[in-house]
């Protein structure tokens, strides 16, 4: 089905956004926590450059700040909110119920799901996808059948791999990081065990992958760690052991304290996710709610300053804290569209 581009009049501009500067003075963000450090960057630059008042930033999740960010226009709704995988078409669809009839999209950059661990943890250096898949999955496959996973050690995947307890810290179901380290991790994982690609092709079930690959363990290996990704961080410094997931700039940002476990024999640096050799390469987004612009103070500046290549560019500061940046031309077109408020298309699924 062809895209749809959305549209607002301004006659519904001025009604939904009646009021909305009288009643706060401050941006409001709300979204992933893996763009928020980024944002959070931009928010303190921008006050300290402008002695504006600092925008609110919330690490909610992606999946949270979609829905908080689609409950409608005005003043106890959000202005932006940022995103580790692009919006759905529900969510798409939810906000245009609501009146969010105009929104922009803003792919910022590329960043890496990094697999880290402890700097004094030597025996894990790198893993296999399939072997992730078989550490954190809820159902492997034996003997031609899937079972509950029954590995508990990672020398229970492979001999050569340590005699320790899998532990693994990641992200909750809301989170982007979740879905973005299914669908880049685990559904990759399951196409490299030969098993499982030949249950696939005698159950005759196109969606056979999506079904059964996608369901993280629940049964003590893999623990959920919420929305806060320092709170992994300050888990894997406390436990050698321990795995943590979380975005690159995290790690980027703990070098002293922890390093990467490369994965299919690709460390994760700046040169490998923006080339995508890295297996768990993906774009960050943030989404501009326009009936705001011109209404909230400040909102535009704000943009503009998020869209300067002081921010976004090879050698800007956000480059700093392990975003890894668009190409010349991608950004100039990319600069362009948000600033002007140009309307995002309805995703397709």
């Amino acid at each position: 089905m062809k895209s749809v581009k959305l549209a607002i009049s301004s006659a519904a501009l001025l009604a939904a956004t009646a009021g909305v500067a009288a009643a706060r003075d401050q941006i409001r963000i709300v979204g992933s926590s893996t763009v928020f450090p980024y944002t959070q960057a931009v928010a303190e630059e921008f006050a300290a450059e402008t002695g504006a008042s600092a925008p609110i930033v919330e690490s909610t999740g992606t999946g949270g700040g979609m829905q908080i960010f689609c409950e409608g226009v005005g003043e106890n709704t959000p202005d932006i909110t940022g995103a580790s995988r692009a919006m759905k078409k529900s969510e798409f669809d939810l906000c245009a119920q609501n009146g969010v009839d105009s929104v922009s999209e803003a792919m910022i950059g590329y960043d890496g799901l990094s697999i880290a661990t402890s700097v004094e943890n030597e025996g894990l250096t790198n893993l296999t996808l399939a072997q992730v898949f078989l550490a954190l999955a809820a159902e492997v496959p034996v003997d031609g059948e899937l079972i509950a996973n029954p590995n508990t050690k990672w020398s229970d995947i492979d001999a050569s791999l340590p005699d320790t307890e899998i532990v693994v810290f990641g992200p909750p179901p809301t989170s982007g990081t979740r879905d973005a380290f299914v669908e880049l991790g685990m559904h990759a994982g399951c196409e490299e065990i030969e098993e499982f690609v030949a249950l696939a092709d005698a159950s005759g079930d196109e969606d056979f992958i999506d079904n059964n690959c996608s369901r993280m363990r629940t049964d003590g290996p893999f623990i959920e760690a919420g929305e806060n990704d320092n709170l992994i961080v300050q888990r894997l410094a406390a436990d050698p052991n321990a795995l943590g997931i979380f975005g690159y700039s995290f790690l980027f940002e703990n070098q002293d304290k922890l390093r990467d476990v490369s994965l299919n024999d690709v460390a994760a640096n700046m040169d490998t996710i923006g080339d995508g050799s890295y297996p768990l390469s993906r774009p960050l987004y943030f989404y501009v709610k326009n009936a705001h612009r011109g209404v909230i103070p400040n909102l535009d500046e704000f943009i503009g300053a998020y869209m300067s290549d002081n921010a976004l560019a090879a050698d800007g500061y956000l480059s700093e804290r392990g975003l890894v940046a668009l190409g010349d031309e991608e950004r100039a077109t990319l600069q362009e569209a948000v600033t002007s408020g140009a309307a995002m298309e309805a995703p397709t699924d």
